[in-house]
């Protein structure tokens, strides 16, 4: 195909122009085939399937200047900035498959988060006066296309993300070491992350953030990350309410997840409102687990959280809650929005090590509604559970080290 192994440029010439040709064609398949291959940005287009083979190891250049400046979404704001590693925007029928690796070389950016255990020093570039930066430019409605970022700014790029796509397929391959989120679908419909693997001790590195998607499927999937395992999000604060498109319908099942902030979550960023989840037979597992499963938002977010199902649960061991829901979340509760979060039903969780069994924290004037916990069971419990400013939480069937309570 024209690539050569350790060439940024000659490979990624090279996948472009077999991506184009392929799409040019009415679609097709390019291969990446055994071997080690540095590239740079790649991006997808409308009926292409990027396959990379078992025994291939795409890895992805460490120079920004191999990321050309796009039209993006970080941390729930939309902006103008680098590429993610691989890309595609306003497509449909496209897939990234096969037993290979991709390799995002995460620790040469990780350093831009600005914290000390990434490699950061007094001196050093970080992203923090441009992300909050960013946030203010959102807050006051400054036009997406005078977002500019890349250059001087330190905002890492994603590693996957497909925005504006429809029937999206991510299957078979491993992740390790992205710069920021791993897998980041965003304004798309019919997506599925099917017998994934992702691997990634950075800050931000999460798993898979599905924002603002419609219909998507994450099964047989493992996560071992640096943050959150599976973040649901919806849009950043006023960004998330000028587009006012909610993440909905989303079936989780069968994975399995390790480190990480949260196995499954939904926030911080979901202003724009979720609905629909439905999690069942997944396993957590890890002393770096923080919680099992966790909502997080608060009254500068908004955004309503509805119709959220999770069955059959199992758990090892989490450090913090087993389940836990923060209105407090960050900015707390100073703001003019009301977070939501009602019908939540968890049925049949068994948790062997977890320090608290439940930490549900609402706000005065935003209590959390409707929250069903049935037939579950939670040992090695040492703190008690946290319930503030929550409405109508019922217990059924309910066991903590053993005992079965009708309050907590």
């Amino acid at each position: 195909m024209g690539a050569v192994a350790d060439d940024v440029a000659a490979t990624t010439t090279a996948i472009s122009r077999a991506i184009e040709a392929c799409a040019a064609a009415g679609g097709g398949r390019v291969l990446i085939p055994p071997g080690r291959w540095l590239s740079g940005a790649i991006r997808l287009r409308s009926g292409v399937e990027l396959h990379v083979a078992e025994g291939a190891t795409l890895v992805f250049s460490t120079d920004p200047a191999h990321y050309p400046l796009v039209a993006t979404r970080w941390e729930g704001v939309e902006l103008i900035n680098y590429s993610p590693l691989i890309f595609a925007d306003g497509e449909r029928d496209v897939a990234i498959t096969g037993r290979g690796v991709l390799d995002g070389q995460g620790q040469a950016w990780w350093s831009w988060s600005g914290g000390h255990r990434f490699g950061w020093r007094p001196g050093l570039p970080d992203q923090r006066k441009a992300r909050q930066a960013l946030f203010e430019m959102a807050e006051r409605g400054v036009p997406v296309a005078e977002r500019i970022f890349g250059e001087g700014h330190y905002l890492r790029p994603m590693m996957v993300q497909f925005q504006n796509c429809a029937n999206v397929l991510i299957e078979g391959v491993t992740l390790r070491d992205a710069p920021c989120w791993t897998l980041h679908p965003v304004l798309c419909r019919d997506v599925i992350v099917r017998d994934v693997r992702v691997f990634g001790h950075g800050p931000n590195t999460d798993g898979c953030d599905p924002e603002s998607v419609e219909s998507m499927l994450i099964e047989r999937c493992a996560f071992d990350c640096g943050d959150d395992c599976i973040a649901i999000k919806s849009g950043r604060n006023a960004d998330g309410r000028r587009l006012a498109r909610p993440t909905r319908d989303i079936l989780i099942q069968d994975c399995v997840m390790k480190d990480g902030h949260g196995g499954v979550v939904i926030g911080s960023e979901v202003s724009g409102g979720v609905d629909n989840v439905f999690v069942r037979r997944c396993t957590m597992d890890s002393d770096q687990l923080w919680y099992a499963i966790r909502f997080k938002n608060n009254a500068m977010r908004g955004g309503r959280v509805e119709n959220i199902y999770v069955r059959d649960v199992s758990v090892g061991r989490v450090s913090r809650a087993a389940i836990t829901c923060d209105f407090n979340y960050e900015e707390g509760a100073k703001g003019g929005f009301t977070p939501m979060l009602r019908k939540v039903r968890i049925e049949r969780m068994r948790v062997r090590a977890g320090a608290q069994a439940v930490d549900l924290q609402g706000l005065p004037l935003a209590p959390i509604e409707d929250f069903q916990i049935k037939d579950c069971q939670f040992e090695g419990v040492t703190r008690p559970s946290v319930v503030s400013h929550v409405t109508g939480l019922t217990l059924d069937r309910v066991e903590v080290n053993g005992r079965a309570v009708a309050a907590l």
